[in-house]
This record gives structure tokens, sequence and C-alpha cells, in this order.
């Protein structure tokens, strides 16, 4: 998609995910005028950065003119002593230096940012969360992680992993519930949310209830036809993502919750997922809205835009 944004105050953002780069151009507004997304090489470090590189460079032909400056919302963290990344979700990335790196090979101002911080920050401004003083953004993709924003301001944390809760720990009495093993994870640690409410994770406890190996939309749809397996998958899946959000009502009290990630195309979650949360909680607190993401799919790189116009802002003299 391309219209003409030609201007000093356009910028652009990125949002690498598990299976797709996704490149956006925003301009003054902070409205996307431009799109183009390739896949993610996961496991090739050089080509990945040649992706991103190839992605600017066809966006500053298209569209005339140059980003002034770039945003990039990558999976993971950064260490603060290293600057390298760990990233589960894109192997390739771990132990790297991706802004160095991308800073020498296309001299621009490059901004780095947790991948669904970003989403969350474009979804409490101007997105889904407009207007609430508080909002938790959790994404259900290829993993599972989020943001957090009061007031539309994101909150990173002191190490800059607020809103981690895929790296939290299921516990084992809910596994045993539901006869799943204790699996796991890429970052290092056993047992983690995301390995079962991702989307990955809802295909995998479809297989271990017994049926074919599909992708979750597939699951989903099986499941409102009646298939008996898929309808125990996705029960299973919805029980083990409301003990997940349970916990963020608990520890953050958000005052809405909004999806992303390829789940949150699923109809059915909106329908079911509150009694599924409510479940999780004592008497007394309200399960917040629940809400699909307004910006979709362009939601994270969105995100890195504005993070991008925020701190370029922020470091001119």
């Amino acid at each position: 998609m391309a219209e003409s944004v030609a201007s000093a105050q356009t910028y652009y953002g990125l949002d690498i995910g598990g299976t797709k780069i996704e490149l956006v151009a925003c301009d003054q507004n902070m409205q996307v005028r431009y799109r183009r997304r390739v896949a993610t090489p996961t496991h090739d470090y050089d080509a990945f950065l040649q992706a991103v590189i190839d992605l600017v460079t066809h966006a500053d032909a298209d569209i005339g003119s140059a980003g002034l400056a770039v945003g990039l919302g990558v999976p993971g963290v950064v260490d603060r002593d290293s600057g390298r990344q760990l990233s589960s979700n894109v192997p390739a990335l771990t132990g790297q230096r991706v802004g160095p790196d991308l800073q020498a090979r296309l001299s621009r101002p490059w901004y780095l940012g947790n991948d669904c911080q970003c989403f969350a920050l474009s979804e409490a401004q101007g997105g889904a969360a407009e207007g609430y003083a508080s909002m938790f953004g959790a994404i259900l993709g290829t993993g599972a992680g989020g943001g957090y924003c009061l007031d539309g301001r994101l909150i990173a944390g002191h190490n800059g992993i607020a809103g981690e809760w895929g790296h939290w720990s299921v516990p084992a009495a809910l596994l045993q519930r539901h006869g799943l093993p204790v699996l796991d994870c890429a970052c290092g640690l056993r047992g983690c949310m995301e390995r079962y409410v991702s989307g990955s994770g809802l295909a995998l406890i479809h297989q271990h209830v017994g049926g074919d190996v599909l992708d979750a939309s597939a699951i989903a749809q099986r499941a409102e036809q009646g298939d008996a397996q898929a309808s125990q998958a996705m029960r299973i899946h919805r029980d083990l993502l409301g003990y997940g959000l349970a916990g963020l009502v608990l520890t953050l009290d958000p005052h809405v919750i909004v999806l992303g990630g390829g789940l949150s195309k699923l109809d059915a979650l909106y329908r079911d997922l509150p009694a599924a949360v409510a479940a999780h909680l004592f008497r007394g607190p309200r399960v917040p809205p629940i809400l699909p993401p307004l910006f979709g799919d362009a939601g994270g790189a969105r995100g890195a835009a504005l993070l991008a116009r925020q701190r370029h802002q922020a470091a001119r003299p």
C-alpha cells in the first residue's frame, strides 16, 4: 500500500515478528500512509539485516523521500551491559547488537524498542485504548508478550521488560488439570505462559488432545463447527489464557486489555475470555473490557514509528 507521504515529518516504524517484518510510514499525525512486509529470516542474521535495509530503501524510493527517523520494534530484551539482544522468537538476533549494526549500514537515526511494547503504545495513542487511564496490550502471536501504558505513556520498567507476561510460569497444578507437560522455553526457563497461550501453543494443545496439525484459526473454526477435539483444545487454551490475564488484572489492574497478534482475530476470544478471566479472580475485582486492536497487524509498526518520533524529538537540541 502506498500513498504520497513525502514530508520532513515522515517516520518509519518496523515491527519484527517471528514470521514477518512489516514497515509502515506515518505522516506527522501518525496516520499510516505506506506499508510493506517481507518474511523474517529467523536464523540468518546477515539476511535479517539485509531484509530490514531493503525495506527502508524500498520505502524511500516508493515515497520519494527518506523517513526522518526509524523505529524498530524488536522481540525480546536487550542486555543493559553489553547492548546485545536476547530473542526467543527470532534466534538470529540473540547475541547481536542490532541497533549499531543497522546504524552502520544505513546512516539515519534508529530507535529500538520492544515489539510488544510498541503495539501497546500504538493502541494507547489513537487506538482501541484511547481515552482509558491505563491499558495493557497483550500480544498472542508466535509468542506472547505485552506492554503497559498509563495515560498514553509507555511504562517500560527498570530493565525495559515491563509486560513480559509470556514468561511467567504456568502453575504445575494448572498444567496437571489438563494433562499438559512442562515445556522448555527458548528463553531458558520452563513452563512459560507463551508456550501454551500463543498461536503455536494452541496448535500444540490441539495435537496433545489427539487433533491434527492445524493452525490456530483452523482450530477455532473447527471448534465453532462442533469438532470435539478442537473444542477441547479451545477450552484448555481459554483456561490457561484466562489465568494469565487474571494475573495481569491482579498485578496492574488495567482499565482495558487490548489483544494483538494472530489470535486477536478470533471472535470467540472476546465472547469467552471475560468469564475465563473471572474464574481465576477472587470475588470483587471486575474483569476490564477485552478489546480487539484498532490498528490490527499494523499496530506494532505504527507504535515503533511513534517511538521514533518521541525519541527523535527528545534528542533534538
